[in-house]
């Protein structure tokens, strides 16, 4: 009996393969028009449904060595727009490969559904020796590599490599000292001939020159982590001269520029960082970089105009996730996502840097300009800031109370005294539920280890501890400037009023141990408590000065010696509070022993210890004792007139 015609099986599945094939060729040639016409970026969806549909099509079938070339072709080809298609960084492991790799041994009668990805390739690349199958395999391990490289396996890519590559190419790769291994065997790796092979969606070359600056760029930035900056330097160069769009080699100067600020050469990365807007102007985190640099130069113009473009650049163009490139389906982009990248290239929200604008103006005693930003960035506290920008600690941004502390400070030096203390009475009255009755900070506490059931207690109570010494800080630090505001109005009686309000707050903070030292982890909070109070001791004094209430003023300035053992500027006022008070002789002692004291130490007095807040240095500044020199002339008179009668 004669088998009808048409309905052999081997005959069946030749007529599948053919079909399938031309199918794959068309989808090829739509990709093709597409990227032409410009419509690349819309078809990348459809793309990948139809593909995966074709790939599921395939499948259907029993793993078969004649159908295995069109399978793994189109497993190329459906993952690169499966890649394509989502647009973001890949992540985890490219299932679609491992069993890709089971059918392939499935077909030579074998398996390894046990073993893992690296076994499973190593398994494939020695047994399998069909050679219409490795151009395929060659071409899926460069996809592989990519989804390695994306998960910082760098190890498992050379591992790969090796065994994608022959002896002969494994000679060529043989890298001499101070050369870099894993990109001296992937440039060492030949790319299969496509021929006549069917048509692929993004050649096997193109991936291998966005593996080869993957590669670099990655290792660029671990090196730069690690602090191994020449090695980083290095690397980074090679992904500069690699296979990239525009974005990514933006990137990489910067990255070059931090590289080479680290390693000590401002000019250097100035150059790379000009050079990174000069290929990308929307590079912002250059920018920003290139105002760090400026800074540590202290060229503060130039580091002003450089904030003053990056707030105005964002204002025009809020920084945004980029879209990759739709021309091209696998970029370096997509493979490189480390925390260290994260950190250089993070965008600042504008009220990050107007706050730097104003924080810089302020330090350099641009009082206009200082106020002039602060006021702008309070303002864009009503637009939900806190919600805009992050909490993780990688802000610019000190805490709220401080800026507005901050910005006390700028109107207060501008003579804007009403306004001060009306931004401090905001401080004030937000910080006001937030403080204990008593604060203890004891000198010693016993803390559990990491291990212990009551370590995140432990943990707990400190941080809860530290916030409220800030709070503590903050809202003594407000009444302190309220207290100097009061003072410049010629208000006396309300400024002393304000500086006892700042001295009663502080009597909360009660210090346990054999001295005053406390915890370790507490140590900046007390510190700047203590100044705080010596300013405010002195500030009152001054102030008791003016009204006549000249014993009140001594009690003050000798409190003040108390907590900074010869501090200039209260041992100063002590010495014309007791002038005033007829105790001539005593403040003559003193005058001598202040004028003994050597400028070296009355510096150290006064920078003693971490640097203060910038809220307090105007405070600081207004404390200093002026010279008098009528006093100075009075005491020498007297000193002369004692000395003539003693002998």
């Amino acid at each position: 009996m004669k088998r009808r015609r048409g309905t052999d099986p081997g005959e069946r599945e030749q007529g599948c393969l053919r079909a399938w094939a031309a199918h794959s060729r068309a989808l090829v040639g739509r990709w093709t028009t597409a990227r032409c016409s410009g419509e690349a970026r819309q078809v990348r969806r459809q793309q990948r449904d139809e593909f995966g549909e074709l790939l599921l099509s395939i499948r259907g079938l029993p793993a078969a060595l004649p159908a295995l070339p069109l399978e793994l072709t189109v497993l190329y080809n459906s993952l690169l727009f499966t890649v394509g298609a989502s647009d973001s960084a890949i992540k985890g492991e490219a299932e679609e490969i491992r069993q890709g790799l089971l059918r392939v041994l499935e077909a030579c009668g074998a398996c390894g559904q046990d073993l893992g990805m690296e076994e499973l390739w190593q398994k494939v690349l020695q047994e399998v020796t069909v050679e219409e199958l490795q151009a395929p395999l060659h071409r899926l391990g460069a996809l592989q590599a990519a989804w390695w490289l994306a998960a910082g396996r760098l190890g498992s890519v050379a591992g790969l490599f090796q065994l994608l590559s022959t002896a002969e190419d494994l000679g060529r790769a043989h890298c001499s000292e101070g050369q870099n291994k894993l990109l001296s065997l992937i440039k060492a790796w030949r790319v299969p001939h496509e021929g006549d092979s069917l048509p692929l969606v993004q050649s096997a070359k193109d991936l291998k020159e966005i593996l080869c600056t993957t590669a670099a760029f990655l290792q660029g930035l671990q090196e730069l982590e690690a602090g191994n900056f020449p090695t980083a330097l290095s690397l980074l160069q090679e992904a500069a001269g690699g296979f990239c769009s525009k974005r990514i080699l933006a990137q990489i100067y910067t990255c070059l520029g931090c590289c080479a600020q680290r390693m000590g050469k401002p000019q250097t990365a100035l150059q790379h960082l000009k050079r990174a807007l000069q290929v990308d102007f929307q590079c912002l985190p250059a920018l920003f970089h290139v105002a760090a640099v400026y800074h540590k130069l202290g060229e503060t113009d130039a580091e002003l105009q450089a904030l003053t473009l990056l707030y105005e650049a964002l204002g025009k163009n809020p920084p945004g996730t980029a879209s990759s490139s739709p021309y091209f389906l696998m970029q370096t982009e997509l493979l490189v996502h480390t925390p260290v990248l994260t950190s250089v290239l993070r965008h600042h929200h504008p009220s990050e840097v107007k706050y730097l604008l104003a924080q810089r103006c302020l330090q350099d005693g641009r009082v206009a300009d200082a106020v002039e930003h602060y006021l702008d960035f309070l303002s864009l506290l009503q637009e939900g800031l806190q919600q805009q920008v992050p909490l993780d600690g990688s802000s610019a941004l000190p805490r709220i109370p401080e800026v507005f502390l901050e910005a006390a400070s700028a109107l207060e030096q501008a003579g804007r005294y009403q306004d001060a203390i009306t931004v401090c009475e905001e401080v004030i009255s937000r910080t006001t539920d937030l403080i204990p009755r008593v604060l203890r900070v004891e000198e010693r506490l016993e803390q559990p280890e990491c291990s212990s059931p009551g370590a995140e207690l432990a943990g707990g109570l400190l941080s809860q501890k530290k916030e409220s010494l800030c709070c503590l800080a903050w809202r003594a630090a407000g009444y302190l400037h309220q207290g100097w505001a009061w003072a410049k109005l010629g208000e006396s009686k309300e400024a002393v009023t304000q500086f006892s309000r700042c001295l009663s707050d502080l009597l909360c903070l009660q210090l346990h141990g054999s001295g005053i030292k406390p915890i370790e982890n507490l140590q900046a909070e007390v510190e700047v408590l203590q100044k705080i109070r010596l300013l405010s001791l002195i500030g009152r004094g001054t102030q008791f000065l003016e009204l006549g209430r000249h014993k009140e003023a001594l009690l003050d300035f000798q409190h003040s010696l108390q907590i900074l053992p010869g501090d200039p500027a209260a041992a100063s006022y002590l010495v014309q509070a007791l002038w005033k008070l007829n105790r001539k002789q005593e403040a003559a002692a003193q005058w001598q022993k202040l004028s003994r004291s050597s400028p070296g130490e009355d510096g150290q007095q006064r920078g003693q210890g971490r640097p203060l807040p910038l809220y307090l240095v105007s405070c600081l500044e207004q404390a200093m004792f002026p010279h008098s020199e009528t006093l100075a002339r009075s005491i020498q008179d007297y000193l002369r007139t004692a000395a003539q009668d003693t002998s």
